[in-house]
């Protein structure tokens, strides 16, 4: 009997093991929570397939003929290996569904994903997290080689192989020291902007490669390179308050220091006949093409995505 068969009619070899222990097809018909019709033809079934009988039926009831009783030992221990095989499975879906392993770009690591975390616990309190902040680069690298669940990028660019939604639309603002001469500018010129040194992300990163797209998009053939490379948007921020140059971030980031008065946006303007600079990006959700997100992960998604 082919193994395939074997294992679509584990559950006709249990019925039979419900039979020979409680002696009725009746009686183990509604163990099952069939009709006795039902238990019949299965076990006929049964039978068919093997070519051996299996019961002796009376008015009675039913016992198992000599070979029935050898097709039952051999089942019962199929049945075990397979009920040990679900409890396995099971105790793993369980592991896996009590920790939630997620990269994020770091702008999302530090401005949203916190408000997310708060409601996807709410789902899940016995739910372990682990976040991993590195650029939009190391997140797709990340979900493609399978170390975590989700991730999330906001640069441009996507490896082969990622599925990407988005969950945000994010504004990037010019920013500059209050006593920087932009800060009173009425505007700056996208040529302008391309040609001057900016305090900037590596060139991996999401917001960096985001610029670069904008700029070109706006019709800018050569970007200057870096005054400064540094490695997360809080060192950026305090390297342009203090004076050493401007920097291109997410409106997310700059929120407080624009209020605070330590930073000041600068406008951007389209040179004469040229086309204006967009500086917007989407922040996507991303995971390997082909297999669906579950459990915390889907709960993760529908609370960014909402």
């Amino acid at each position: 009997m082919p193994l395939a068969s074997v294992f679509a009619d584990l559950g006709s070899f249990d019925l039979l093991l419900s039979v020979a222990r409680l002696g009725s097809v009746g009686q183990a018909a509604r163990e099952h929570g069939v009709s006795q019709p039902a238990a019949s033809a299965r076990l006929r079934q049964l039978e068919r397939r093997l070519g051996v009988a299996l019961l002796n039926r009376t008015p009675r009831g039913s016992t198992l003929t000599g070979e029935g009783a050898l097709v039952a030992d051999w089942a019962r221990t199929a049945i075990e290996a397979a009920e040990a095989l679900a409890a396995g499975v099971g105790a793993l879906r369980s592991a896996h569904d009590s920790t939630l392993r997620v990269a994020a770009s770091q702008t999302v690591a530090e401005y949203l994903f916190p408000g997310w975390l708060v409601a996807v616990r709410a789902a899940h309190p016995a739910l372990g997290v682990t976040l991993d902040a590195v650029n939009s680069a190391d997140v797709a690298r990340r979900v493609l080689a399978g170390e975590v669940d989700l991730g999330f990028v906001e640069g441009p660019d996507l490896p082969a192989g990622l599925h990407a939604e988005t969950v945000r639309t994010d504004r990037l603002a010019l920013v500059v020291a209050p006593g920087h001469p932009w800060a009173r500018r009425r505007g700056v010129a996208v040529s302008e902007l391309a040609a001057t040194p900016l305090v900037s992300r590596e060139a991996s990163s999401g917001t960096r490669r985001a610029l670069e797209t904008a700029l070109h998009a706006a019709g800018v053939t050569a970007i200057a390179p870096p005054l400064l490379e540094l490695s997360s948007t809080t060192a950026i921020k305090h390297a342009v308050a203090a004076g050493s140059g401007p920097a291109v971030l997410s409106s997310l980031a700059i929120a407080g220091e624009l209020s605070t008065g330590a930073l000041v946006e600068a406008s951007v303007r389209a040179d004469p006949g040229g086309r204006a600079l967009v500086l917007r990006r989407d922040l996507r959700a991303v995971w390997p093409t082909g297999q669906p997100l579950s459990g915390p992960a889907r709960d993760l998604y529908g609370i960014a995505h909402r």
